[in-house]
């Protein structure tokens, strides 16, 4: 397939080195962990957190004489994946051995898939902070199972071995070479995750490691054939992998511009000082003697399965930012920010159910997002149901309120957890809208500022000062509207 020229799609600018400018040429290799209960090829559990050794069947412990059988399931979110991704599934797919010798690998080698994958191209759109859009091609969506994990640190002599994650299902989800910054690399991870998440087939978790990505890097003059690659292993973090392809890319390019050549090799993230460093030569195909695996029958799958697949897709986060922006006349950004994730769309979208959009979306986007953020809560764990928020912006669109005292409402709430509606009863919050009352008030607050009425004639901007000391004297609660009407009646007679 074709995909659009990242650059000319983002204006992106080069690198400058000593030598002149340079490109950054970046693709990826997710892996995703399958949501599933029981492994790949065996029916233990995927369950996190286990006691070491735990979940693991003879299967994964690569017993004599015990057979892989497939999980239909795996097989089926595999798909639910590849369609997605806007991908092609192929309906003839075979699982190969990958051969490798490692202590937390008990059977010498890894089934996975190589030449003939479940799933082929597809494409992720990745939506840039200035409103272009960068097209990053899926080259293949393969199976394979994971290894067990190796524990260094427990013993001064020894390594202890943990098997539970061996023979769990992953998605090894491989780019096309796209990507020309690390900007673009971080948001297509985080695409990547979202639209995972929304299907239901991964839950992205890059903390616990059900979510990494191997990182290819290379370095090029502008419009020149690509550079040797390195591969950045294990990278669990956004973070960390835009800060490695960084560094690793200024590290090509003074090589080069020192007259040394790239080595393909593996390397590692020190996320501590910030740098990549050699682990090995960078393994080819056939060093690891890849070959059909004995004990399973090709994948061969029937279309009407796969239709009935699609068919049980949820909105995807594409989908929705085209509705919310043509449904509720959200801004692209906006949009964006809200479909990111699908249960902060979904609070979302019960809060602006036949209320202003816009104002729920701002209250959302705003004031909601940035109170979680300071205290690290997710959209779920909110102490302000969607339900209660929109009860507020309720009180504010009828005159019970002000925006003012909104905020003061929301804090309580947030504190709380309790109903707007009483919260502004009990603590006598409703507006003054008892035009009387304001006029008193107006009344005496010019009458005790001769000097400011007269800058006021001379500079009509002088208003908001009066309008301050209206609200201040109300406590806030004069409604804002008749404050001004008043002011202005009684300033320009």
């Amino acid at each position: 397939m074709t995909t659009k020229d990242p650059e000319a799609t983002t204006g992106q600018k080069h690198i400058e080195g000593a030598t002149g400018p340079w490109e950054i040429v970046i693709g990826l290799e997710v892996h995703a962990q399958v949501t599933s209960s029981a492994k790949l090829f065996s029916g233990a559990s995927t369950s996190f957190g286990a006691e070491p050794n735990a979940n693991v069947s003879l299967v994964d412990a690569a017993m004599p004489g015990m057979l892989p059988v497939i999980n239909r399931y795996c097989v089926e979110q595999a798909i639910r994946t590849g369609l997605g991704l806007n991908a092609a599934i192929n309906l003839y797919s075979v699982f190969d051995r990958k051969n490798y010798f490692y202590p937390d690998l008990p059977q010498g080698y890894q089934i996975s898939q190589y030449k003939q994958p479940i799933v082929g191209e597809g494409v992720v759109e990745v939506d840039m902070p200035d409103g272009s859009v960068v097209e990053v091609g899926i080259e293949r969506l393969h199976l394979e199972q994971d290894a067990g994990k190796s524990i260094h640190d427990l013993h001064p002599n020894m390594s202890y071995v943990d098997l539970n994650r061996s023979g769990v299902a992953l998605m090894e989800i491989v780019s096309k070479p796209d990507m020309r910054s690390s900007e673009q690399a971080g948001l297509y991870v985080s695409k990547l995750r979202s639209i995972l998440r929304y299907l239901g087939t991964c839950d992205g978790n890059m903390e616990q490691g059900s979510l990494r990505a191997d990182v290819n890097v290379s370095v090029r003059r502008p419009g020149k054939p690509f550079g040797t690659r390195c591969e950045i292993k294990n990278m669990n973090s956004v973070r960390f992998i835009r800060a490695a392809i960084e560094y690793e890319a200024r590290r090509q390019i003074d090589v080069i511009e020192g007259g040394g050549v790239i080595d393909q090799e593996t390397r590692l993230f020190d996320s501590v000082n910030g740098v990549t460093r050699p682990m090995r030569s960078k393994e080819e195909a056939h060093d690891y003697r890849y070959f059909p695996d004995p004990d399973l029958l090709p994948l061969e799958l029937d279309q009407v399965w796969i239709e009935d697949i699609k068919a049980t897709l949820p909105e995807l986060p594409d989908q929705k930012k085209k509705r919310f922006i043509d449904e509720f006349g959200l801004s692209p950004y906006d949009a964006s920010v809200l479909v990111a994730d699908r249960d902060r769309a979904g609070y979302f979208e019960e809060v602006a159910e036949g209320r202003d959009a816009k104002m729920a979306a701002n209250w959302v986007t705003s004031e909601l997002f940035g109170a979680l953020n300071k205290q690290g809560l997710d959209i779920t764990e909110s102490p302000v149901k969607a339900a209660a928020l929109g009860q507020l912006i309720d009180l504010i669109k009828d005159g019970t309120i002000s925006g003012k005292i909104a905020k003061q409402v929301f804090e309580i709430m947030l504190e709380t957890g309790g109903d707007p509606a009483h919260i502004v009863e009990e603590r006598g919050l409703k507006q003054v809208t008892d035009t009387g009352a304001i006029e008193a008030v107006v009344d005496k607050i010019i009458a005790a500022n001769p000097d400011k009425v007269e800058e006021y004639k001379a500079k009509p901007k002088a208003l908001g000062w009066f309008v301050g000391q209206v609200m201040q004297a109300t406590q806030g609660k004069a409604n804002p509207k008749t404050v001004n009407e008043l002011l202005k009646k009684k300033l320009d007679g």
